[in-house]
């Protein structure tokens, strides 16, 4: 469960030179198996731990909904988690901060054209930020997760890195973790296989061991995140023209938020050659649909930049990712000093869609990323 490499000789696994006992630390748990393991496990090593929950939205949107993380359900399972460890479990209300942080901003950039990961958001804003404040106040050493991510020294400092388990990792959803926050966060299942966190459970005796991995987005009922912007932004589902790239006017649609970059299922435009959504224009509210080699992108540029690498004046070369169910490809990174940079593909890559993440790895070593613009300046 080593989460550094070179702290074998240390006096616990979390990297610190204190005993597991004179160690206090934060975990912070979602209801879900992979957070009670983590909470677990850093029982068996008799740390004083103290479990905290957030309380992000309104539980009531979430009744009758079942897989996502912080609904009422999830905080009485990890309360319940919490009692069978015998620690202390708090639960911070930050309604509020989740809404100004993560479900404004979703709402906004799904009417920009965008599509935006709001989990990404979320540990950026949230939980690596005010979470983590909040671990420093009551004298934690580190804030511990259920991510299946790794986290090593490096020669520059802390790195981190993909997960052990491949189809587990989520490196891609915390590129914009800090280097100070890196250095206060731990992630004791990075090394470890899914399989064995679900073992873990039964050993532990955890009545969460089944219990089924969260995959909606924790804020929208039933996945339907079209509802959920209807509430938030009235008139968001303005209808306008379905257009071809050569200009002809296709059909109709409800609305471009119902439709995401490189779609091509549900156009309602049937016959001839398979068409997909190049591209969203929100000012014009239309659709612009082609064939499929007009998705194909030659660079991007990003903003928001969060750089976890060594700084250097050539581009580098490297690996990214502009979508986390997409495969990295081989591109040439161009950074500059405000936070911004250009992405060259070595291959044209397709479906890019303004909003998403592009982050950068080399090996498997997380070099950062950054958020994905609509135009190439």
């Amino acid at each position: 469960m080593s989460q550094t490499k070179n702290e074998s000789s240390l006096m616990n696994s979390l990297g610190f030179e204190t005993s597991p006992q004179n160690t206090r630390i934060v975990v912070a748990m979602s209801g879900g198996v992979d957070s009670s393991v983590a909470a677990a496990l850093m029982v068996e090593e008799r740390f004083d731990v103290i479990g905290m929950t957030l309380q992000l939205y309104d539980q009531g949107m979430a009744l009758g909904k079942k897989g996502a993380c912080c609904a009422g359900q999830d905080i009485y399972d990890a309360r319940q988690v919490c009692d069978k460890l015998g620690i202390p479990h708090y639960i911070l209300d930050y309604e509020s901060r989740f809404s100004q942080a993560v479900i404004e901003d979703f709402a906004d950039s799904y009417l920009k054209g965008e599509t935006p990961i709001p989990c990404v958001r979320c540990n950026q804003q949230v939980k690596f930020k005010d979470l983590l404040a909040t671990a420093q106040d009551l004298g934690a050493k580190a804030l511990v997760t259920g991510h299946y991510v790794q986290r090593f020294i490096g020669h520059g400092g802390m790195e981190l890195h993909r997960a052990v388990d491949p189809t587990r990792d989520q490196s891609y959803f915390l590129f914009a973790t800090t280097q100070s926050q890196l250095d206060f966060l731990r992630f004791p299942l990075g090394g470890m296989q899914k399989s064995k966190t679900r073992d873990h459970a039964l050993r532990f005796g955890l009545e969460v061991a089944d219990k089924p991995d969260s995959q909606d987005i924790c804020f929208v009922p039933n996945g339907s995140y079209v509802s959920v912007l209807e509430k938030l932004r009235p008139g968001a589902l303005e209808e306008g023209d379905i257009v071809h790239i050569d200009g002809r006017i296709l059909g109709r649609h409800k609305g471009i938020i119902n439709y995401t970059i490189g779609q091509r299922k549900g156009l309602g435009i049937g016959g001839g050659d398979p068409l997909y959504v190049i591209r969203l224009n929100p000012e014009t509210h239309q659709v612009i649909v082609g064939p499929h080699k007009a998705l194909a992108c030659k660079e991007i540029c990003l903003k928001e930049v969060n750089w976890l690498g060594e700084r250097t004046p050539r581009p580098i070369r490297c690996e990214v990712k502009v979508r986390s169910t997409r495969p990295p490809v081989e591109a040439d990174l161009y950074l500059d000093d405000n936070q911004r940079a250009r992405v060259v593909f070595v291959n044209p890559e397709y479906g890019v869609a303004a909003g998403q993440a592009c982050v950068f790895y080399q090996g498997t070593r997380v070099l950062g990323g950054g958020w994905i613009l609509r135009e190439v300046p």
